[in-house]
């Protein structure tokens, strides 16, 4: 099977290190956010037989069922939902980000508790993704702390070439912990 791949989350769950397992696959491009920043069709344009992870894909399910619907692999990449509100909470402060948008735009500027906020935010794009997911035929439920346990399984179902060794390493290495300056997981 080759199709294009879609990796769903919320964020602050592992989609910096999926792409980066994912670029030891031979027989699929991979990327993290490569068409984040444009618009249309363009944000759509991924080549055939790519990988690509993107949390902000979740807020375009709708034009991503239209461009791709049941002609692609989703996996949805969680991670501990108390352990991923924190992570944003841990990030408050820089007032940027998709939470951030996320209490200002569609919360229309919540004064709750920065963790509620997170941990609404968490909750609802999970949701928003089971759904989008549930009548689809090639999916994968994928957990953050499980990660060396599924990668394989996730390697197999999309008939991956490479160097499955070096890929299931990369699942060691934390990145974009919390703290200013570092790189995400």
């Amino acid at each position: 099977m080759k199709v294009n791949v879609f990796e769903l989350c919320t964020g602050r769950s592992g989609s910096h290190t999926f792409a980066r397992a994912a670029a030891h696959i031979s027989n699929y491009s991979a990327g993290h956010e490569l068409r984040a920043k444009l618009i249309g069709d363009a944000r759509f344009a991924y080549p055939p037989n790519h990988i690509e992870a993107d949390n902000r894909l979740s807020w375009m399910l709708g034009r991503l069922e239209e461009k791709f619907g049941e002609d692609a692999f989703y996996v949805h990449l969680t991670r501990n939902a108390d352990a991923t509100a924190r992570s944003f909470n841990k990030r408050w402060h820089i007032g940027i980000g998709i939470v951030s948008a996320y209490r200002t735009g569609i919360l229309m500027g919540s004064k709750e508790d920065p963790l509620a906020i997170c941990a609404d935010y968490v909750g609802t794009v999970n949701a928003n993704i089971r759904a989008f997911l549930k009548d689809k035929p090639l999916k994968m439920d994928f957990q953050l702390e499980c990660a060396h346990q599924h990668w394989p399984i996730f390697w197999s179902r999309i008939d991956a070439e490479g160097d499955l060794s070096s890929s299931l390493r990369e699942w060691d290495f934390k990145r974009d912990s919390s703290a200013p300056g570092a790189l995400s997981r």
